[in-house]
């Protein structure tokens, strides 16, 4: 087993490392924090460098399908802002991996180059207010019109709605029982009349704003529908496939970018910050719980680079998602946590960067599948016997 990490993707952490630094300084990111704001020129500068085309081939415009290079991707903007790395998720996973998985050729000629320039993003409109991981009991209904499809429902946390090109719609588009037969994926333009999207004031994750959506006599053409007529009523098997897997990975990677920049601002903090005549780093205390940081964020690196792998070799791997987005989200969690209690008083103003990587961190155990779900995932797939 080699554990070195590519030649490429080190470089790739390079170029990134000077990108942020030049194109995302703290006081941008503080700003766009503040205001909820999508910083798009920044974006699109990523396009520029190929890097919202990582999740599909040459052939429709992309640099080549690389699971960990997307993930390091999402690391490296999430250390510092969210605002930024969400939105990438939204175009080079969201609309990329699902896109080249489960929709026609037409949709992957015409859409996927899009992505890959920076002008096609999509959110995933899934959950519902009464629905959550349960995808399989949305109520947003289709109906089929002639060569036209009508929606009517709502959706809950629909984060980036009024920022995407596309809203990836799951809908309840047949009365069967079966799931298997009974959900289908339709790609609605934010814009279309009929839906009305309202923000949702979120304590983190800005820049991709939380929104409401509905749904209201919403008309969109049968080819919207993700993979066309051959599409209609195939929605679990495109869940299954392309969406609940990534997603679980995405977050981890999210979370580890949060994490580092925790842990970076704490370590550097404690040399710099003395009390008693001697810099806090000195205090067993301290170096303890830093140390221990320190190990948390190597152990989920390697958890989720090895789900990567897996998933980059087309093996299966839901065993492995789920404990990397289970162990990187906790990890998030307890190392901004962490982190703010060895900044004290200062952890919790806005003037330091920590104050919003442990907002952002919060969220990290809940969206993709929270924890408890991914402990019952891992439970379920390795057949842990349950008493009757």
């Amino acid at each position: 087993m080699n554990f070195d990490i590519p030649e490429h993707i080190v470089l790739l952490q390079d170029t990134l490392r000077r990108f942020v630094a030049r194109h995302m300084p703290r006081e941008s990111a503080a700003r766009w924090d503040k205001e909820n704001h999508f910083p798009r020129e920044v974006f699109k500068q990523l396009a520029d460098l190929g890097l919202l085309g990582l999740t599909f081939p040459e052939k429709y415009g992309g640099t080549g399908r690389d699971i960990l290079a997307t993930l390091v991707v999402i690391e490296e903007l999430s250390r510092r802002s969210l605002a930024v790395s969400v939105p990438y998720i939204m175009g080079s996973c969201y609309a990329g991996m699902n896109l080249l998985e489960c929709g026609s050729e037409r949709q992957k000629r015409e859409l996927l180059p899009k992505v890959a320039s920076g002008d096609l993003i999509f959110a995933y409109g899934w959950s519902e207010p009464d629905v959550g991981a349960d995808v399989a009991s949305v109520k947003t209904r289709a109906t089929r019109v002639g060569n036209h499809v009508v929606i009517n429902g709502s959706k809950r946390f629909c984060s980036g709605a009024d920022i995407c090109d596309y809203i990836y719609t799951l809908v309840r588009s047949s009365d069967s029982e079966a799931k298997s037969g009974a959900l289908s994926f339709v790609l609605v333009p934010p814009h279309t009349p009929g839906v009305t999207i309202t923000r949702i004031e979120s304590l983190g994750m800005k820049g991709a704003a939380t929104t409401d959506v509905t749904f209201t006599d919403v008309r969109v053409p049968i080819e919207n529908v993700m993979n066309e007529e051959a599409g209609w009523n195939r929605g679990w098997s495109m869940i299954s496939g392309a969406g609940l897997d990534v997603e679980k990975l995405e977050v981890a990677a999210i979370s580890l970018g949060l994490a580092a920049a925790a842990l970076d601002d704490a370590w550097d903090y404690a040399q710099q910050r003395t009390q008693f005549g001697r810099p806090i780093s000195e205090y067993q205390s301290i170096r303890h719980k830093l140390a221990d940081m320190k190990t948390q964020v190597h152990a989920a690196r390697l958890v989720t680079h090895h789900a990567a792998w897996l998933a980059n070799e087309g093996r299966r791997c839901g065993v492995e998602t789920s404990m990397a987005k289970l162990f990187a989200a906790e990890t998030a969690k307890s190392v901004a946590l962490d982190a703010q209690t060895i900044f004290g008083a200062y952890g919790y103003v806005k003037d330091f960067d920590i104050e919003r990587n442990v907002r952002d961190a919060l969220l990290m155990p809940i969206i993709g599948g929270s924890s408890a779900i991914q402990r019952n995932n891992i439970a379920n797939w390795l057949g842990l016997g349950r008493s009757k």
